[in-house]
This record gives structure tokens, sequence and C-alpha cells, in this order.
């Protein structure tokens, strides 16, 4: 990813500054935004997952559970202005200002406006529209009445046929008989050995229809997965020091893109390795009087990773971690 220098756009600043009037300014730092997006899957486990073995000569899974896939990230380097960094300018020139564009941010600029993402309510698995059997069957049961002969009574079985609610066993197996069924169908009218005939788009409608049957069915052993992303960006703002390891996010297996605060998540590293910056020269001494001051960049290698392998790796320049030069004003 090539990253343009952003500080171009600030030698356009153009300030009128009248005789003896004070200018505030700030020195600029570099924000590091990473935009993470990742894909949210919802399983819902089929009412007959532990009758695939069974019926259809598959294991299927048997819980429901909830999924998250990293399918983007973009790591976008920002100028802002460093309010720890501010000074006062009394003499300075429009000329100066404009020659100082690499260290001077217009007061009050604002950055991007942020989005929030929020989680949908969570959903449960629906299989109501997929059987096309009724649930209830019907089963002989043997009821016995008492029958008075002279002076004994005896027991006389009566057949009764009773509506009972299928099981599970017995619905999963109808279920399969009509997959099979639709399979059987299917091969019926592409080999033309059926009464019916088929031709042309008729025959792709058929099959098609056939498809989404057998696909509906299958769902009832197999379960299906609801799917959606989550987008979230993540400022890191490096500080100088000896370390330049900072965790910008964490993924976890309940709530997906979290901060780095949360530990229940696993983490992603970015890594600033500066470039070794030389000593400037020493220039000849000016008049004394006021200064304005600047930074000099450094420019480091930064590399995202997952704490295994290397995601991301790019080049730009850290204000924050370079010098403060300053040049005098007369």
């Amino acid at each position: 990813m090539k990253i343009q220098m952003i500080t171009a756009a600030l030698a356009a600043l153009s300030l009128a500054v009248p005789a003896g009037a004070q200018v505030t300014y700030s020195l600029p730092r570099t924000t590091i935004g990473i935009e993470v997006e990742a894909l949210v899957e919802d399983f819902h486990a089929g009412p007959y997952a532990r009758y695939a073995r069974k019926y259809l000569g598959f294991d299927a899974r048997q819980e429901d559970g909830k999924t998250f896939q990293i399918l983007s990230i973009r790591m976008l380097p920002t100028v802002e202005a460093d309010a720890s960094a501010r000074y006062q300018a009394s003499s300075a020139s429009d000329t100066y200002l404009q020659l100082s564009s690499q260290g001077l941010v217009a007061v009050g600029a604002s950055g991007q406006a942020g989005s929030a993402w929020r989680f949908p309510a969570q959903s449960k698995g629906n299989f109501a529209d997929k059987e096309l059997s009724s649930n209830l069957t019907s089963e002989n049961a043997t009821l016995f009445r008492g029958v008075q002969n002279d002076n004994a009574f005896s027991q006389i079985g009566v057949q009764q046929q009773m509506v009972v609610a299928k099981s599970d066993d017995q619905k999963a197996g109808e279920a399969a008989d009509m997959i099979f069924n639709l399979r059987r169908k299917r091969v019926e009218i592409v080999t033309g050995d059926t009464d019916a005939t088929f031709s042309g788009e008729a025959l792709g409608a058929a099959i098609q229809e056939i498809d989404k049957l057998e696909k509906q069915y299958l769902s009832l052993f197999t379960g299906y997965s609801d799917t959606q992303t989550q987008k979230k960006r993540f400022d890191v703002i490096p500080a100088p020091g000896a370390s330049q390891r900072y965790i910008p996010f964490r993924i976890s297996d309940t709530a997906g893109l979290v901060g780095p605060d949360d530990l229940s998540g696993k983490p992603y590293v970015l890594n600033l390795v500066p470039e070794e910056l030389s000593q400037p020269k020493v220039a000849a001494k000016g008049a004394k009087g006021e200064s304005l001051y600047y930074r000099v960049p450094v420019i480091c290698k930064v590399t995202l990773s997952d704490g295994v392998s290397v995601l991301l790796e790019d080049r730009f320049p850290v204000y924050q971690l370079g010098s403060v030069e300053s040049i005098p004003v007369k």
C-alpha cells in the first residue's frame, strides 16, 4: 500500500499576520488508523443433526455457534495537530509560515468523523418452513375392556388406532427419504427416464426447483448460517520511547472486533522500527531573537501481524518520533 505524505497539503497555508500579532501553532504528529472488516457467522445447527450419520452417512455439526473471520485490514497514517506541542510566535511573517509547512498545522483543524457499529439482535434458527410432512402419525394400541361371562369377568383386547406425535428419529427418517427421492427424480429427469417431458427452460427450472428442495431438507441435518460484516477503526498514536510495539485491536470469539484492553480477544500487533535519524549539520548562527519550531519526521518500517504472520508492511514518516528543530526569525 502506497502512503502519500499528507504534509504537502499544508504548503497551501497562507496566513496574513499583522505586525505584532500573536500566532499559535502546533507541531504535527502521526496517527496510524487501522480499519478492519470482519465476517460474522451465526451458525444454527439442524434439528436432525444427530441423525445425519444414521440416515445420510455423514457427521453434522450439532451445536449453534458464532465465528469471526478477518476479511480486510487497512492501515492509514494521518497527520494531525499535537496538542502537547503548541507554540506562539509574535513576529513571524507570512513568508515564514509558508516555508515552515512541514512543521506548522492550522489551529482548529478537525479530523475525520468517526462511525459506530452495533451488533444486531441475535437470531434463532427457524426450520418450520422446511418440513413437508405432518408432525403426527398413527399407531395401533390394544385396549382391554371387561366382559362378564356367567359369574366371572374376563379381559378382551380391542384394537384402536391412536394419533400420537412422531419422534425426531421418525421425522429425520422421512426427511432423509425425501432427499433420496429428490435425487432419484433429478437423475430421471436428466436422463429422460420419466413419463414427463422436459426441454429447454422447463428442464432447467425443474432441476433448479429440485436442487432448492434438496437444500432445504439437507439443512435440517447440516444446519445453516446467517452472515454479516463488522467494521471498526482503531487509532494508534505512537509515543517516543524504547518500545514501539502496540496492540491496536483484538478479535474475540464472542464479541468479534474489540479494543486492545479487552483481554478476552486474540491480539494483533503493530510494530514500528524507526530508521536512524542523522544529526543535522550546524548552520551559521543567525541574529538573536524569536524562533519558529518544526518537526523533522523519522521514517519508520511499520508491520501489522496476528502474532505469527505479518499481514501488512509499509514505510511512512512518523513526526513525533523525529526531532524538533528551530529556525530564527528576525
